[in-house]
């Protein structure tokens, strides 16, 4: 005996590929930027024309006055552009726009079972060496209870 296999409609088929489309360019990787901001930042600037802020002189460098006099031009021609126009400042901002979040993160809020007992295990640390366990205990039971 056959059983009929579920199919999705037309419609449910469009909200599939949005979801997957929007999944694949803000999913992020380990390094680096997702593949939507790779692609916003290069249409920001196809070309590469406009400038990106320098970054800051070394301190080895502060008594070179051709290092610091290069490096106080290139500042002076970014804000020159980015305060040229509306558009222009918009699209520097899209040209140097991160991701915003740190992939790489190792503890996230504390909303997880596992987070929580970590961070309380770290305040029972604490308490035994203060010797006040019992006060900071409780506070801590009264907050992952959500009391």
């Amino acid at each position: 005996m056959e059983v009929p296999v579920w199919q999705p409609n037309t419609a449910q088929w469009r909200i599939i590929w949005i979801v997957s489309v929007f999944l694949i360019l803000c999913w992020p990787p380990e390094k680096g930027r997702s593949l939507g901001l790779k692609i916003t930042n290069r249409l920001a600037d196809p070309r590469n024309t406009l400038p990106t802020m320098p970054e800051p002189l070394p301190i080895a460098l502060d008594d070179n006055g051709d290092a610091v006099s290069e490096h106080d031009a290139l500042a002076a021609e970014y804000y020159r552009q980015y305060e040229s126009s509306a558009l222009t400042r918009y699209r520097m901002r899209l040209k140097e726009a991160t991701d915003p979040f740190d992939p790489s993160t190792t503890i996230g809020p504390l909303f997880a079972e596992r987070h929580r007992e970590r961070v309380e295990g770290y305040i029972a640390r604490l308490a035994a060496v203060w010797g006040r366990a019992g006060h900071v205990g409780t506070a801590i039971s009264f907050a992952g209870n959500g009391q």
